[in-house]
């Protein structure tokens, strides 16, 4: 297996590694709900939460090639970055996430069906920024919230972070599916246990 390959690692080259039984983990970083309702099959859920607070204990468990993925892309770099600030090297991230892993042709669980988190971001800002531009024909004062929404999406690209979609995790639609503890992942990771 080529392991000198640029940390985007295109849906494809995943696919070939899982069906060729490569030593590949596959760690899924979005919410229980999200990793419920699709996931690629012997992936791991680790929310970017839990990653985040236990990245140091991880990256030293993970002596495999590893494979970020979430919806886009965007959590599972910032996923990657954690790892590797802790010396984990050879953690890549699917171009275009679980969406273009099963495009595809890879092997993806399917559970409830919920919308990504990146949706429901897209649909709270966009009806805020609506709701306040009408508003504003009878309470000028109510265009600020649409300028306030749109300051924070600006900061949530530029520090790639989103505080909306951290709010919206914890709404009981995005809770379902089981919340894994460290103690979980830590033995799933050590013996090679995945959904």
């Amino acid at each position: 297996m080529n392991r000198n390959i640029s940390h985007p690692v295109e849906a494809t080259t995943v696919r070939t590694w899982l069906e060729n039984n490569e030593p590949v983990t596959v760690i899924d970083v979005r919410t229980p709900a999200e990793f419920e309702s699709a996931h690629i099959r012997g992936s791991y859920n680790v929310p970017l939460p839990l990653l985040n607070e236990h990245a140091e204990e991880l990256s030293r468990r993970l002596d495999e090639l590893v494979v970020l993925v979430c919806q886009s892309g965007a959590r599972s770099s910032q996923a990657r970055d954690r790892l590797a600030a802790y010396g984990l090297e050879n953690a890549h991230v699917i171009n275009g996430g679980v969406p273009d892993y099963e495009a595809a042709g890879g092997e993806v669980m399917h559970g409830r069906q919920r919308w990504a988190m990146e949706r429901q971001v897209r649909l709270i800002a966009g009806s805020l920024v609506t709701g306040s531009i009408a508003a504003s024909l009878l309470a000028p004062k109510a265009r600020f919230l649409a300028g306030a929404v749109g300051a924070g999406l600006t900061i949530a690209a530029v520090t790639d972070t989103c505080a909306m979609s951290r709010v919206l995790s914890k709404l009981p639609y995005n809770r379902g599916g089981e919340e894994p503890t460290p103690e979980t992942v830590f033995t799933q990771t050590s013996n090679g246990q995945a959904a």
